[in-house]
């Protein structure tokens, strides 16, 4: 990560939406961390060309529904830039099981063998974390860095210059990440956190797939195709 727009590698729409945050002092500080980190030997998720995958498959034009995770998975492996993603050849993490149960239950569609959400995010689906590195075994370590400042910009971005979007909010944090959401521009789902500690208390029989689908089908937008491919 570079802090001038000219080097940055992202998606030339998500540049100049936000080429105002490169040159602030919190992203300077957040790039000088990062950087000490590495120069430590410390292990950082996600790898560097895939720190804004979210934003390079779902431009700002196509972004359809947000599902707002917390931080990257910390394990070997697992973080690629989306949110509750993993790479095909990865165990499914037990969140995204749970996701899928209800993905099944609600639009009675297969759960596929693997945890790689690209396919939604090519259709619109913005997968994104309020955080975007993590320390390998460390969750949480880069909390407190400046990425929330930078992912609130994209929330900020998306609420005030989009209209008809659908924002998925599962879990506390997500919740008040998306407070400032303007319900009347926009649809706002929210039930506990898909988490095996959380997902009998209600996440578990929300229907938010058909919801959403049926919100964007009113707004005039092509429905997400939750099915994902059985070989991505």
């Amino acid at each position: 990560m570079n802090t001038t727009t000219d080097t940055v590698k992202l998606d030339p729409s998500w540049k100049e939406a936000l080429f105002s945050e490169f040159n602030k002092d919190y992203m300077r500080n957040l790039k000088a961390f990062l950087k000490q980190q590495k120069d430590s030997k410390k292990v950082i998720f996600p790898k560097g060309n895939e720190l804004f995958q979210a934003l390079d498959l779902t431009p700002v034009n196509n972004v359809k529904i947000v599902i707002l995770g917390q931080d990257p998975y910390h394990g070997l492996g697992q973080a690629h830039g989306l949110s509750f993603s993993v790479k095909p050849d990865v165990p499914i993490p037990p969140s995204l099981k749970n996701i899928y149960k209800e993905m099944e239950q609600d639009l009675g569609i297969r759960q596929p063998p693997h945890g790689y959400l690209n396919s939604w995010a090519e259709q619109g689906v913005l997968l994104l974390n309020s955080v975007l590195t993590v320390e390998q075994h460390k969750a949480g370590s880069h909390q407190g860095r400046g990425w929330e400042i930078f992912t609130d910009k994209i929330i900020e971005t998306l609420n005030q210059k989009h209209s008809g979007l659908v924002f998925m909010l599962w879990g506390s944090y997500a919740q008040k990440k998306g407070a400032v959401i303007d319900r009347d521009r926009h649809l706002v789902l929210q039930s506990p956190h898909p988490s095996p500690l959380s997902a009998h208390r209600g996440f578990f029989g929300n229907q938010h797939f058909s919801k959403a689908n049926a919100y964007l089908e009113q707004q005039k937008k092509t429905a997400i195709n939750w099915l994902l491919p059985e070989n991505p």
